[in-house]
C-alpha cells in the first residue's frame, strides 16, 4: 500500500486538515467558473475530491458533478450528499475514467505529485484527456515548487480535537517530505506525506504530450498572475484539442 492510500483513508488525515478555508475555496471556484464561462448544467469531474466539499459547492453553482477519489472511506462519506446531478465514485486518477465525456476536470488543492514515476504522472493526463470533450478544460491546481523550497518550515505542532500533530518537513531529492507523529488514546501513530516538487515546465510538458494547450496560469486563489519566485500556487488552466 502506498503512503497516500493509507494516510488519506484514516480519520486523522481529515482531522488534521479540517481547518481548510472553505470561504477561500468557494471564492476561488466562483472566480474560476466565471473565467472559464462554463454554462449551467455543464458536466464537471472533481478528481481527487476527498470529503467532497468542492464537488458539493460546484453542484450548488448549477453544475452536474462527479466526484472521484481513491479513498473508499471518503467516498462512503460523500455518498450521503448524492443527488441526480451529484455522484461519487472510488477511482484511482491514474486509471481511465469510465464516464460520458465531460466539459471540465478539476484537480484541486495539490492532489497531484504523489506518484513514484513520471509514467504514473502522465497517466493522470491520459485519463483526463480520455474523458474530456473537445475544447474541454482541465484545471490542475498545484503547489509552486520554487516558493515551497524557499519557505519550508522544518517543524510545527498543530492541535486538533485534543490531538497534537507534530510535523517535520524537509526536501529529499525532488520531493517535499512531511513526517506526521501524534498520539491518540494511548497509541502512537506515524504517517508521512511525499509530494513531488514538479516544476511548471514539467507540468506543461506532460500536458502537451496529451493534447492540452495552456490557456492561463495563476499564482493564487484570487487568480493573480503566476510568478515562479513569489506565487503561493501554480494553478494551470488547460484546454484540450482533439
Amino acid at each position: 500500500m502506498q503512503w497516500f492510500e493509507e494516510w488519506f483513508d484514516t480519520p486523522y488525515y481529515h482531522i488534521l486538515y479540517k481547518n481548510h478555508d472553505y470561504k477561500e475555496a468557494e471564492d476561488f471556484l466562483n472566480l474560476l467558473t466565471d473565467y472559464v464561462k462554463l454554462e449551467k448544467n455543464s458536466k464537471i469531474i472533481d478528481l481527487a475530491c476527498g470529503k467532497g466539499r468542492h464537488s458539493i459547492y460546484l453542484n450548488k453553482l448549477g453544475y452536474d458533478v462527479l466526484g472521484l477519489d481513491l479513498s473508499e472511506q471518503s467516498i462512503n462519506f460523500d455518498r450521503q450528499f448524492e443527488t441526480e446531478t451529484l455522484k461519487f465514485q472510488v477511482h484511482d486518477m491514474r486509471n481511465k475514467i469510465e464516464s460520458e465525456p465531460v466539459d471540465a476536470v478539476f484537480n484541486l488543492f495539490t492532489s497531484f505529485g504523489y506518484f513514484e514515476t513520471e509514467e504514473e504522472d502522465k497517466r493522470v493526463f491520459s485519463s483526463v484527456s480520455y474523458v474530456l470533450k473537445d475544447e474541454g478544460y482541465f484545471v490542475l491546481d498545484f503547489l509552486n515548487a520554487e516558493y515551497v523550497k524557499s519557505v519550508i518550515t522544518p517543524t510545527a505542532s498543530i492541535e486538533r480535537e485534543n490531538i497534537v500533530f507534530n510535523i517535520k518537513k524537509h526536501i529529499e531529492g525532488e520531493y517535499i517530505m512531511k513526517e506526521i507523529d501524534f498520539e491518540d488514546q494511548g497509541k502512537k501513530f506515524h504517517f508521512f506525506e511525499r509530494v513531488k516538487l514538479t516544476r511548471p515546465e514539467k507540468i506543461l510538458q506532460y500536458a502537451k504530450e496529451f493534447g492540452f494547450e495552456l490557456v492561463k496560469r495563476w499564482g493564487d486563489y484570487q487568480l493573480n498572475d503566476f510568478d515562479e519566485n513569489s506565487s503561493l500556487r501554480c494553478i494551470n488552466l488547460f484546454k484540450i484539442k482533439k
